[in-house]
């Protein structure tokens, strides 16, 4: 009886451990949350350390998180470092039930690496950044050390020297810590959160006051036969609420547009100039149809969208600073873009110069940015990928050189200069469908962004290229729709699709991998004709 008396002791004490240390963490996460709210969101631990691991994340794997989560990639990080700290909490707990002190002093050590991460992060604002981590850390290291005295010391007794129950440690004054700890972490998380939610709330009011004023130069109307009538194939404009997002962002930045500022500046500016939001709506707008793709989008991926943007000519903005496009002997080739969150973009400037629609955009598909697309301004260059050319929430652009500076996606093997490549997808059939023997509708998309598509050929099996048809091009900025009336025989088929561009280029076969300058390759899909 004895023996069974002790092992149930001791499990109860490891249990009631374990739980002390995710008490500890829970109550660290919570005293920081609520510290950030006085430095800012951004320095939450939480925030702080998932965006330090997307820094130093290799990109073959942010690539893969890319392909396999899409847009909750984000998601799933921050599930995956509550479950590691989670994890951590319960293994210090056991490990203070042995030794207090460096239990405790294990949560100030985890506090160290948020610091560390807060600090580190390119958006970073000084020392100040990590405070909220430390104070988080020091209350967590506190209540497990206090916790765990419950568990190891002998419950006092008023008129008696020292007493204990049946399990030789204070039952009572656990279950009290504990529950109050917990009530404690509890409120502060939810003042933590109330007050950053409020932060936000300029941010909000300002983006619901913004009003886009008339283009100077309007988009043109598109063409009623740019948008085929074939169930299964995108719309032409992508609404906003379904445009892909691929960001570093874990948590999306919500700017004030009252209180934005641009800068720009660096090599060949005869003038630093700044401007705020009201400034860029003075200007004379601009409002052009552009399809965007990301450099991450696989062979027919879903990352690329189209809308109608409205904005400032970027080019207009570099002349009145005095910039030249190196090809009129211009200082700098590169323009550095930075985001609020400290994301840097690199920019041929020459790409920005040559007279295509590069803007800042201030609008898409009729109403000011949406936060997730980089309220309240943004970058666009038509026929370079994401990664070099549309920067969100931008408020600083840098003249310099690729010489002088690698941009963030750079550092991590990415290629400095990225055109958008051929490319054309099937979204009907689906891979793997099963439609009926008879004529079956073959349709897609395709896009080659700043030279437009000129032809669009399909192969059934190993069979001929066949021209499909193609819809209305609207700009060479933009992707075009076409379709194949295929005469579908029974039996296990594969569908095969290639573009051909309007400068002549065919799209090539040969697969490569999205790094370092983006996916090539046919698309293909297999189906079952009943």
């Amino acid at each position: 009886m004895t023996t069974v008396r002790i092992t149930r002791t001791a499990l109860t004490r490891g249990t009631l451990a374990a739980l002390s240390g995710l008490l500890a963490g829970f109550a660290a996460l919570t005293v920081a949350e609520l510290v950030s709210a006085a430095v800012r969101p951004e320095a939450s631990p939480v925030t702080a350390v998932g965006g330090a691991a997307i820094d130093r994340t290799p990109a073959g794997v942010k690539d893969f998180a890319i392909r396999n989560f899409g847009e909750n990639d984000k998601l799933v990080l921050q599930l995956g470092i509550v479950v590691t700290l989670a994890l951590f909490a319960l293994a210090v707990g056991l490990l203070a039930l042995r030794h207090r002190r460096t239990g405790s002093a294990a949560v100030l050590a985890f506090g160290v690496v948020g610091v560390a991460s807060a600090v580190s992060r390119p958006d970073s604002t000084g020392v100040v950044d990590g405070l909220p981590s430390l104070v988080g850390a020091v209350a967590g290291a506190v209540l497990l050390y206090v916790l765990i005295g419950r568990l190891t010391r002998p419950r006092r007794v008023p008129g008696e020297e020292e007493a204990r129950d049946e399990s030789g440690w204070d039952r009572r004054g656990f279950l009290v810590a504990a529950t109050a700890a917990a009530a404690a972490s509890t409120v502060a998380g939810a003042v933590g959160r109330t007050l950053n939610g409020r932060s936000a709330q300029d941010a909000v009011a300002s983006r619901e006051a913004a009003r886009l004023p008339a283009p100077a130069s309007p988009a043109k109307p598109i063409p009623a036969g740019a948008q085929l009538r074939v169930p299964g194939l995108p719309p032409f404009t992508t609404p906003n609420s379904k445009f892909y997002r691929v960001d570093t962002a874990l948590v999306v930045p919500k700017v004030d547009a009252d209180s934005w500022r641009l800068r720009i500046h660096g090599k060949g500016v005869r003038r630093d100039l700044e401007f705020t939001y009201q400034d860029l709506l003075d200007r004379p707008l601009i409002e052009r149809e552009i399809t965007l793709c990301c450099v991450s989008n696989e062979v027919g991926g879903p990352y690329i969208g189209h809308a109608r943007w409205i904005g400032v000519r970027l080019a207009d903005l570099l002349k009145e600073a005095g910039v030249k496009p190196p090809s009129r002997g211009g200082k700098a080739d590169q323009i550095i873009a930075r985001s609020v969150d400290g994301m840097t973009l690199g920019t041929p400037v020459e790409d920005v110069m040559d007279g295509r629609d590069a803007m800042l955009a201030v609008g898409m598909n009729g109403e000011p940015l949406p936060f997730v697309h980089g309220f309240p301004v943004r970058m666009l260059v038509p026929g370079l990928y994401g990664y070099v050319s549309a920067c969100k929430w931008i408020e600083d652009i840098e003249l310099t050189t690729f010489d002088d500076y690698d941009a963030y996606w750079v550092k991590r093997k990415w290629a400095r200069k990225a055109p958008i490549k051929t490319q054309s997808r099937i979204d009907t059939p689906k891979p793997f469908g099963r439609p009926e023997a008879g004529t079956v509708m073959v349709a897609g998309v395709a896009w080659a962004q700043h030279r437009g598509i000129e032809k669009v050929e399909i192969r059934v099996d190993d069979g001929p290229w066949r021209p499909a048809q193609l819809a209305e091009q609207d700009t060479v900025d933009t992707w075009r729709q076409w379709s194949y009336p295929w005469k579908a025989t029974p039996g296990g088929h594969t569908l095969t699709v290639r573009a051909t561009d309007g400068t002549g280029e065919v799209q090539t076969e040969k697969r490569t991998k999205t790094v370092p300058d983006g996916a090539s390759g046919w698309h293909s899909v297999v189906v079952t004709v009943d």
